[in-house]
């Protein structure tokens, strides 16, 4: 194990893929020249030279040039600065990319990462801030990841990489410079596989991303007036593991799912349409579920500290159903 930031996590699985396959190629605004806005990048052209591109500012053009270089036979990496963005390419995200394997039989893949930092930090405002992991989760044909810690970062990143379908790789803003565990040598995380936190009796607790650490901090303050919560980190969300959801609601007979996102419309609601689905004789209380107002998220800093969810929000919500 080695002790390195989600960044780095990230940047060492481009290294580790860049050189096993030279058919994968990164691009985006200001990767080869700054190494990215976040420096997730920083290094690689040294490394591999024109296969790190420097784009014109137009999401457009960069997943129109992703989607057909992976049809020509290539694997790029396209970066999209802020996941805010993405709104500008959705044609070519969600009829193109997701859609071409199936519309042509599948004769051609397309292995295409789109990675997209979202999240709120300080003070970014209403259109840098943004988790809109839900509207992918909603497009057939593609899967959706969302790593909460550096080891998952660089295991997800690399599965996404060697995919031969369409990935979106969300990556929180607020976790590239939290630093942890790293396993070395190969390093691969499942895509569909959540990972069990922490082992729990009393209530599930359901989450994915930055709200994970929040997650944490809330089932710490439950432990300690007595409440067993168990922790489960989706990691990605299309394909999701809701048989691991399942099973735990099981032991527990509660269940809370907490997203930064706003509240409407979020992939919490898919989870828990799913329990009352398929397991509703689980449960001995309603399910909590968590999520941001619905609201542009305020520049102001007391308005933006309103607006978040916090470890406090969810353990507020988890008491309501003990």
């Amino acid at each position: 194990m080695k002790n390195i930031t989600f960044s780095q996590a990230t940047l060492e699985a481009m290294e580790e893929e860049m050189s096993r396959d030279a058919s994968i190629y990164v691009m985006g605004e200001d990767i080869a020249r700054q190494g990215g806005i976040f420096g997730q990048f920083k290094g690689l052209p040294d490394k591999f030279g024109d296969r790190v591109k420097d784009t014109p500012i137009s999401e457009t053009a960069i997943i129109g040039v992703a989607v057909g270089s992976a049809l020509a036979g290539m694997r790029p990496v396209a970066d999209m600065h802020f996941a805010d963005f993405v709104g500008v390419c959705m044609d070519e995200i969600f009829n193109q990319m997701a859609k071409v394997h199936y519309m042509f039989g599948g004769q051609k893949t397309v292995p295409v990462v789109v990675r997209a930092p979202d999240g709120i930090i300080n003070q970014a405002a209403a259109q840098h801030s943004q988790c809109v992991e839900a509207w992918f989760a909603h497009i057939p044909g593609i899967k959706v990841v969302i790593p909460s810690n550096p080891a998952d970062a660089k295991g997800l990143l690399k599965s996404a990489i060697r995919d031969d379908n369409p990935v979106i790789y969300f990556e929180h803003k607020g976790l590239f410079s939290m630093k942890g565990d790293v396993p070395e040598g190969e390093h691969l995380v499942e895509i569909g596989k959540a990972r069990v936190d922490r082992e729990g009796t009393d209530v599930t607790i359901v989450s994915w991303s930055m709200m994970m650490h929040h997650a944490a901090k809330a089932a710490d303050k439950l432990a300690a007036e007595g409440v067993s919560v168990e922790l489960i980190d989706l990691r990605s969300i299309s394909p999701w593991d809701k048989e691991a959801v399942l099973k735990s609601v099981a032991k527990t007979s509660r269940l809370c799912v907490a997203q930064e996102a706003v509240k409407q419309g979020g992939f919490a609601a898919e989870v828990v349409s799913t329990i009352a689905e398929e397991g509703l004789d689980y449960l001995d209380a309603p399910v909590a579920r968590v999520g941001a107002p619905f609201s542009p998220i305020p520049f102001a800093r007391p308005l933006e500290q309103a607006y978040r969810v916090t470890a406090d929000t969810i353990y507020n919500a988890v008491k309501n159903i003990l």
